[in-house]
C-alpha cells in the first residue's frame, strides 16, 4: 500500500513514520510512505503558500493553486484520475476503525495536511473525497493527524502487525463546525468567492458565517447540535433547513 502525504513539513512525516511498526513495514516493503512538499508548487517568489482571508478572520489561509498543482502532479504520477484524497480537518467525520478498514482497501491513498487557518474551500471541493477528523481538539497542523491515520491503516495491511484504531484532529467553536473560508484569487477554476464576503458589510458577513456554520454542522456533525448553545433564531433556521430537505426528498 502506498501512502502519499501532501504537507508543508515532509521531514516531519518521514521521520515520524520510519519508526516502530510502520518503520518495519516500510523496511519490509509492505507499505510505502511519500511526503510531498506543497511549497514546491507555489508560484510566489518568496515561496509563500498562504494569504489573508476574505471576510476577515485571524491568521492566514493556504491558497488553492499550490495545493491543487501538488495534487494534480501526484494524481498524474500514480496514474489515477480521481484518487482517494483524505483531508485532515476538524470539520470532518470522526475517524474510526471502520474508516481504517475502508482506507486499507486502497492501493494508493493521498492525505492532505492543512496548516495556518486551513485551506481555501474551493480546492477542497475540487480534490477531497473524505473529510476526516481525529477528535474535537486543536493541533498546529494536519501532520500528526495524517500519521495517526497512516498508523491505524497500516496495521490492517496484510503482513503488518494488527492493532486497534486511533482518532484525528482539530477545532470547534461555540459547538459548531467552522464556516467555509476563501482566499485570493477572487475566482479560481471558475469558482468565485461568495459575493457577501466581498461586500464590506461586516454585519451581513458575520450573519453569513453563522448561518454557514449551522448548515455545515447540520450536514456533517448533526450530533454537535444537541450540545450547541443555539438561539431561538438558530433553531428556527435549522427547522427550516430540515423542512426544505424533507420537501426535496419527497420531490
Amino acid at each position: 500500500m502506498n501512502f502519499h502525504v501532501m504537507t508543508l513539513f515532509p521531514e516531519m512525516i518521514l521521520s515520524g513514520m520510519k519508526n516502530s511498526i510502520t518503520g518495519r513495514a516500510i523496511d519490509k516493503g509492505l507499505i510505502a510512505v511519500e511526503a510531498i512538499n506543497i511549497r514546491d508548487y507555489t508560484t510566489n517568489k518568496h515561496n509563500k503558500v498562504d494569504d489573508y482571508i476574505y471576510g476577515g478572520g485571524a491568521g492566514l489561509l493556504m491558497q488553492a493553486h499550490p495545493v491543487y498543482d501538488c495534487w494534480d502532479a501526484l494524481r498524474k504520477k500514480i496514474g489515477k484520475e480521481g484518487p482517494r484524497t483524505v483531508y485532515l480537518t476538524p470539520q470532518g467525520r470522526t475517524f474510526t476503525q471502520k474508516d481504517a478498514h475502508e482506507f486499507a482497501l486502497e492501493e494508493e491513498l493521498i492525505r492532505l495536511c492543512g496548516h495556518y487557518e486551513g485551506i481555501d474551500e474551493r480546492v477542497l471541493e475540487e480534490i477531497v473525497t473524505d473529510n476526516v477528523s481525529i477528535g474535537d481538539y486543536v493541533l498546529t497542523g494536519g501532520e500528526l493527524a495524517a500519521m495517526v491515520v497512516c498508523d491505524a491503516v497500516s496495521r490492517l495491511v496484510p503482513g503488518v502487525l494488527h492493532n486497534d484504531v486511533s482518532a484525528e484532529t482539530e477545532s470547534f467553536e461555540a459547538g459548531l463546525l467552522e464556516y467555509p473560508q476563501y482566499s485570493r484569487p477572487e475566482e479560481w477554476n471558475g469558482k468565485k468567492v461568495p459575493p457577501i464576503l466581498l461586500s464590506g458589510d461586516h454585519a451581513k458577513v458575520e450573519a453569513w458565517k453563522h448561518e454557514q456554520a449551522l448548515i455545515r454542522t447540520l450536514e456533517r456533525r448533526p450530533d454537535l447540535l444537541e450540545k450547541a448553545k443555539l438561539s431561538e433564531k438558530d433553531r428556527k433556521f435549522i427547522k427550516n433547513l430540515l423542512q426544505s430537505k424533507n420537501d426535496s426528498d419527497i420531490l
